[in-house]
C-alpha cells in the first residue's frame, strides 16, 4: 500500500469528493489530505472518508502551508492559476494530476514541467470527463485500418450542475475560448460563429443542438490516430434517460469513419453512458489515474513524464469499471 497521503486540492467539491470516495472504496487504507476553501467542509468530508484529514492550504507558500508533511501525489480539482499544486509537486518530485485547465491555459504547466522534466509524472487531465472519450474512441479505432473522421458529441444533462468549481470552470472557459479548436483536413483551425454550431443524435435518437468545444481530446485523438478531421461538440440538454422518466445520466456519442481492416469503407457510431452523470464518470478516471501514478494498482509507479490520461488508463480495466458502475460503451445505429 502507498504509505504517503494523496493531497486532494478541492477534494471536498463535486468532483474531488466522489473521486476520493471511489479511491477509498478501492483502497480502504489509502490516506488523504482533503484541501478546500471551506475548512469545515473539508474536515467533514475527511471524517466521512476515514483515514483522511481536512486541511486549508496557503497557495502562496512554497510548502502550501503543509510544512514538511510527506505527500504521495497531488490531484487538483479546481482552476489553479498560481500553479500552486504543480509547483509543489515539481519541487518534491511528486506525480501531479490537474483536471480544470483549458487548451489555452496549459503553456505555464508545460513550461514548469520542461524546466524539471525528471521531477515527476504530470498528467494533463483535461480530456472530457478525464479519459471517458479518449479511451473509448481509441478502443473503437482498432476496427479501422485508416481513421479519417472523429466526431464527438458530449451531452450533459441540464440538471447535472456539478458544483461551484465546475460552474466556474465552464464560465471561464466559455469566456476565454469562444472558438472551438478543431482539426479539419489535417489542419488545426478554430470554429466560431455559425461554423461552431453542430447537431448530433443522443442515445435515444433525439436530435441535439450543440456547440463546438475546445477539448484537449481533439489534439490527443488526432495525434494518436492520425485522423485528419476531429471535432468535439458539447450540449447541455435533457439526457436520454430523463426523457423516458428516469434519473439524469451523461452520454458521449462517438462517430467514426474511414477504412476498415477489411479494406472497405467503415462508419460506426457508439455511445459512452454513465447512469450517475458526469461527476462519477470523471471520478472513475481520476481514481484510475491516481492508482497508476502512485503504483497502488500493484504495478511500478509511473515514471516522470508528461501524459494524457489515455496514456495511463488501461482500456480493459477502465471499461470493466464502467460496466460495474452500470455504464456502458455500446454500439448505436449509424444516423
Amino acid at each position: 500500500m502507498h504509505a504517503d497521503p494523496i493531497l486532494m486540492m478541492g477534494g471536498s467539491g463535486a468532483i474531488g469528493c466522489p473521486s476520493a470516495q471511489m479511491l477509498r472504496n478501492l483502497h480502504p487504507d489509502l490516506p488523504f489530505l482533503i484541501a478546500g476553501r471551506d475548512l469545515a467542509k473539508a474536515q467533514k468530508v475527511a471524517a466521512e472518508l476515514g483515514h483522511a484529514e481536512g486541511v486549508q492550504l496557503n497557495l502562496d507558500a512554497d510548502d502550501l502551508g503543509l510544512g514538511g508533511r510527506p505527500i504521495g501525489a497531488v490531484a487538483v480539482f479546481h482552476s489553479d492559476d498560481r500553479l500552486a499544486g504543480l509547483r509543489f509537486a515539481n519541487k518534491h518530485a511528486l506525480p501531479h494530476l490537474g483536471i480544470s485547465s483549458g487548451v489555452f491555459e496549459i503553456a505555464p504547466e508545460i513550461a514548469t514541467f520542461m524546466h524539471k522534466p525528471d521531477a515527476g509524472a504530470v498528467v494533463l487531465g483535461y480530456e472530457w470527463l478525464v479519459g471517458a472519450t479518449t479511451v473509448s474512441t481509441l478502443v473503437l479505432a482498432k476496427s479501422f485500418a485508416r481513421l479519417d473522421n472523429i466526431k464527438i458529441g458530449a451531452l450533459v444533462d441540464e440538471e447535472d450542475g456539478g458544483g461551484p468549481a465546475v460552474a466556474e470552470d465552464f464560465k471561464r472557459l466559455s469566456k476565454m475560448m469562444p472558438a472551438a479548436l478543431t482539426r479539419r483536413d489535417g489542419a488545426y483551425i478554430w470554429r466560431e460563429g455559425d461554423d461552431a454550431k453542430a447537431l448530433f443524435h443522443a442515445i435515444d435518437g433525439t436530435e441535439i443542438k450543440a456547440s463546438g468545444f475546445s477539448s484537449i481530446d481533439v489534439v490527443g485523438l488526432a495525434t494518436a490516430t492520425g485522423a485528419k478531421n476531429v471535432q468535439f461538440d458539447l450540449a447541455t440538454d435533457v439526457s436520454s434517460t430523463r426523457r423516458r422518466g428516469e434519473p439524469k445520466s451523461t452520454e458521449i456519442i462517438i462517430e467514426l469513419s474511414g477504412q476498415g481492416n477489411d479494406g472497405q469503407t467503415l462508419r460506426t457510431r457508439h455511445a459512452v453512458f454513465h447512469p450517475g452523470g458526469a461527476a462519477p464518470l470523471t471520478a472513475m478516471g481520476v481514481a484510475a489515474i491516481l492508482e497508476r501514478l502512485t503504483g497502488i494498482d500493484g504495478r511500478e509507479a509511473t515514471a516522470p513524464g508528461l501524459y494524457f490520461p489515455y496514456q495511463l488508463l488501461e482500456p480493459t480495466r477502465y471499461l470493466h469499471r464502467l460496466e460495474a458502475a452500470g455504464g456502458s460503451l455500446s454500439k448505436l445505429s449509424v444516423m
